[in-house]
């Protein structure tokens, strides 16, 4: 099974840039599609009767936006059998702080496994082989995101990021699903206004280096699969 969802990926990889070795690193993402039109916008500012339900592609940054205004937590934590990471989401990237709320409070992530580890670099979450993840994705579309690059907000050690597929992607629209975590000490600056960080490890950093120790095939995916479950602290 892991090797048809592997084959799958295959479509849907993006490409990272490590500046020290001028390689380029490939990501497994979603298929991109446009996002929707400006009429659901104005429908979606009023009070959400059926938040778990109503989000889709074409009314994400609406429902995300009004959402995220009846949902203000900022404080995650991930926790896998190496230990918890604790993570701080930024209130001044606000449709992707919502989003990740929303998936943690839907119970998405609890699905889904760390499936990428590579080594001094990044350690990225979010997708599985699991039928009902791909069916959640499914669920409410398949929608992304728009970017939301701040000047303040660098891939530094620690910092939490988007992924999202590189090519025919343009305006660098991010998965919802998907996500990262530098691991590269002096951090991965060469990844700022390619993907959106909108937040950052506040602690678990010893959780992490275990994890960067498994042994991984050459996709990079672990051979045992880390699962996971992300809970709202606050």
């Amino acid at each position: 099974m892991k090797f048809i969802f592997r084959f799958f990926l295959l479509f849907t990889f993006v490409s990272f840039y490590q500046c020290d070795d001028q390689k380029k690193e490939n990501d497994k993402n979603l298929q991109l599609k446009k996002k929707g039109d400006s009429l659901a916008k104005s429908k979606l500012e009023k009070k959400i009767k059926n938040p778990w339900d109503s989000l889709n592609s074409s009314n994400t940054e609406a429902f995300l936006t009004e959402f995220g205004k009846q949902n203000p937590e900022t404080k995650v934590v991930i926790k896998t059998k190496f230990g918890d990471i604790k993570i701080l989401l930024y209130e001044d990237v606000p449709v992707h702080r919502s989003n990740f709320i929303f998936l943690t409070k839907i119970k998405y992530f609890n699905t889904t496994v760390i499936y990428r580890v590579a080594k001094n670099f990044v350690i990225q979450g979010g997708n599985s082989d699991n039928l009902y993840t791909q069916k959640q994705r499914r669920k409410y579309g398949n929608y992304l995101m728009q970017p939301e690059f701040r000047s303040n907000r660098k891939h530094k050690y620690g910092a939490l990021a988007a992924a999202r597929q590189w090519e025919n992607n343009p305006d660098k629209l991010s998965s919802p699903f998907e996500f990262y975590m530098v691991h590269k000490r002096d951090g991965a600056y060469h990844l700022d206004n390619e993907h959106t960080v909108f937040g950052e490890v506040i602690s678990g950093f010893d959780t992490m280096d275990k994890i960067s120790k498994v042994k991984v095939g050459v996709d990079e995916w672990p051979v045992k699969d880390i699962k996971m479950t992300i809970e709202i602290l606050d």
